[in-house]
C-alpha cells in the first residue's frame, strides 16, 4: 500500500484515504451512538443505561423490555432510515439539478408522495398489506416530479423557477390531500393527520422491515451511479465529451432520488427540510465528490432526524411532539438564507 504524508507532523496516511471524510464519519457515528443511548434511556419513563442495555438484549424486567425493544428501538432505527433516505434524495437532486435549493419537500416530490400515501391509508389500508404503502407513495412522488419538471422546463429548469413551481405544485397537492381527508372515514382521517405532521411516533419493527429493503435497494443503485453523479457536476458539454450518457444518467438518478423520498415519506410522513440541510452540511465537511458526500449526507440526515425525534418526545413530556415540527423550525430559516444568497442567480 502506498503511503503519503500530510501536514508538518508527517502523519502517514494510506494514499486514497480522505482524512476529512474519515473524521466526519467518525464524528457522526459517535453522535449517532450518543443519540442511540439517549433514545433508549430517556422518555416518559427513564431507564438507566445498564438496564436499558439488558432490556435490549431481552434480559431486563418485562415492562422495560417492552419499552426498549418494542417502542424505542424501532423508533430509533426508523428515524435513522427516514433521515438518511431524505438526505440522500436531497443530495442527488442538488447535484443533478445544480440547484442549492433543491430538496424533495421544496420542489413538490414529498407532496406527491403524501398524496399517494394518504390515498393508500384512506382507501386501501384495510384491504392491502402495508408493504405496498411505499409503492403508492413512490407513484405519487414520480407523478409530482414529472409535473414539476414539465411546468418548470424552459431552456433548462432554472433554480428559482424550479423552486417556485415546486412550491405551487406542493400547495396544490396539499389541497388535494386535505380534500381526501375531508371525505375519508374518521379513523383514516385521524391516522393521516398524525402522519402528515411528520412523525415516527408508534413505529414498529414491521414498518422498519417495510422501509429497510427499499432503502437498501436504492442505496445499492445509487452506489452504482456515483461515478455518473460526479460527471454531472462537470456540466453537460464536458460530460458528453467524456462519453457519459448524461440524460439517461440524470433520469436514473432523479428516479433514485424520488424513490428514496417516496419510501421515506410513506413511513415517516412529511418531515421537512432534512433533504435540504443534510447535503449542505455534508458538502461543507467533505466537498461535492459523490463517494465522500453520500455516506456523510446519509449519516447527517439520520443524526438530524434522530436528534429532532429525541428532543420532540422528551422536551414537553408527557406530550410527544411530531418530529417534523422541529426540523421545519430549523430548516425554514436556512431555506430563507439560501433564497437570499441565490437571489441574483
Amino acid at each position: 500500500m502506498k503511503l503519503g504524508t500530510q501536514g508538518r507532523g508527517r502523519v502517514i496516511v494510506p494514499q486514497g484515504i480522505h482524512l476529512p471524510t474519515m473524521r466526519a464519519i467518525a464524528a457522526l457515528l459517535a453522535a449517532w451512538l450518543l443519540l442511540a443511548i439517549g433514545s433508549l434511556v430517556f422518555g416518559e419513563q427513564t431507564i438507566a443505561f445498564p438496564r436499558a442495555w439488558r432490556s435490549l438484549l431481552g434480559r431486563g424486567a418485562s415492562d422495560e423490555i417492552f419499552i426498549v425493544q418494542s417502542l424505542r428501538a424501532p423508533r430509533l432505527l426508523m428515524a435513522f432510515l427516514v433521515g438518511s433516505s431524505l438526505a440522500l434524495s436531497g443530495a442527488i437532486l442538488q447535484a443533478v439539478i445544480k440547484n442549492p435549493l433543491a430538496a424533495p419537500d421544496v420542489i413538490g416530490i414529498s407532496g406527491g408522495a403524501s398524496v399517494g400515501a394518504v390515498a393508500f391509508i384512506t382507501y386501501l389500508s384495510s384491504h392491502v398489506s402495508i408493504h405496498w404503502m411505499p409503492v403508492a407513495s413512490m407513484i405519487g412522488a414520480v407523478a409530482a416530479a414529472g409535473l414539476v419538471y414539465w411546468l418548470a422546463w424552459k431552456d433548462g429548469a432554472q433554480p428559482l423557477r424550479l423552486v417556485l413551481v415546486g412550491i405551487g405544485i406542493g400547495s396544490l397537492l396539499s389541497a388535494l390531500t386535505s380534500f381526501m381527508l375531508v371525505f375519508s372515514p374518521s379513523y383514516s382521517a385521524s391516522s393521516s393527520y398524525i402522519w402528515l405532521t411528520g412523525t415516527i411516533y408508534g413505529s414498529t419493527w414491521v414498518e422498519v422491515t417495510v422501509l429497510l429493503p427499499w432503502v437498501l435497494l436504492f442505496g445499492v443503485l445509487l452506489y452504482g451511479f456515483k461515478g455518473a453523479m460526479n460527471v454531472q457536476l462537470l456540466g453537460d458539454e464536458l460530460a458528453i465529451g467524456l462519453g457519459s450518457r448524461v440524460q439517461r444518467n440524470r433520469m436514473v438518478l432523479i428516479l433514485i432520488s424520488v424513490g428514496l423520498a417516496g419510501a421515506a415519506v410513506s413511513m415517516g410522513g412529511v418531515i421537512g427540510f432534512v433533504g435540504l440541510i443534510a447535503p449542505h452540511i455534508a458538502r461543507k465537511l467533505v466537498g461535492p465528490v459523490a463517494h465522500r458526500l453520500l455516506p456523510v449526507a446519509a449519516l447527517t440526515g439520520g443524526v438530524v432526524v434522530a436528534f429532532a425525534d429525541l428532543v420532540a418526545r422528551t422536551i414537553f413530556l408527557p406530550l410527544d411532539i411530531p418530529v417534523g415540527v422541529f426540523t421545519s423550525g430549523i430548516g425554514a430559516p436556512f431555506f430563507i438564507y439560501l433564497l437570499y444568497r441565490t437571489r441574483k442567480q
